[in-house]
């Protein structure tokens, strides 16, 4: 069983994701943390329930996403994974923060790449890798099949999906790769998205004006 504790950090209002199984193994999913408070409450939460973080995933690595990335690497000395067609994306974050009021150091480089149709262990638990680029050329989605959940980074939102017009974004691609890879799971999946609250697959497919 996978409990999973959100974060909100940042301006942007990113979704930060522990994933703990049984034995409090951990997986940290898009440490969105920027400021010492917000490292900090991320790190106190970690060593005060006693928590063994296991890896570092990034569902895509747009600034938001990854402003945390080289603090958990450093506290925490555990691998990081993401998909290699996000590659650039990550790279590029260091030319752009300024302008987002952002100072960052070069982001780490990952240590190995996530592809769709992975599996993702954590403890007993499996996490399925898809692939659903649109909003980022390297996005990826988590999948536990068991709890009927989904850790969708930008892709689909509650009521509305990733935005396109960014970098690598593209509209199409996007709405393709929703319907084909998300809206064909069951109804009673639940969504934990980048930013917003949850939601699920079932209520989007009746209500998502950029769906029906």
């Amino acid at each position: 069983m996978i409990t999973i504790k959100q974060f909100t950090f940042n301006p942007f209002q990113e979704n930060t994701y522990l994933l703990i199984d049984e034995e409090n193994n951990t997986i940290i999913i898009d440490p969105g943390c920027y400021s010492n408070s917000e490292q900090q409450t991320l790190k106190s939460f970690i060593e005060k329930n006693n928590l063994k973080p296991e890896s570092l995933i990034n569902t895509h690595c747009h600034i938001d996403h990854i402003l945390g990335n080289n603090f958990v690497i450093d506290t925490f000395g555990i691998p990081f994974f993401m998909h290699e067609k996000d590659l650039s994306t990550l790279k590029n974050t260091i030319t752009y923060a300024p302008a987002y009021g952002f100072s960052i150091e070069p982001p780490y480089q990952p240590d190995e790449y996530l592809n769709e149709g992975d599996i993702v262990q954590l403890g007993n638990n499996k996490l399925e890798v898809l692939f659903v680029p649109g909003h980022a050329p390297g996005h990826i989605v988590l999948v536990n099949h068991a709890q009927k959940f989904i850790i969708g980074g930008d892709v689909l939102f509650y009521g509305s999906i990733g935005r396109t017009d960014l970098p690598g974004g593209d509209y199409p691609t996007l709405i393709t790769n929703i319907k084909q890879k998300l809206l064909t799971l069951p109804d009673d999946y639940e969504v934990f998205p980048g930013h917003g609250p949850s939601t699920t697959i079932g209520f989007e497919k009746k209500n998502n004006p950029f769906l029906i």
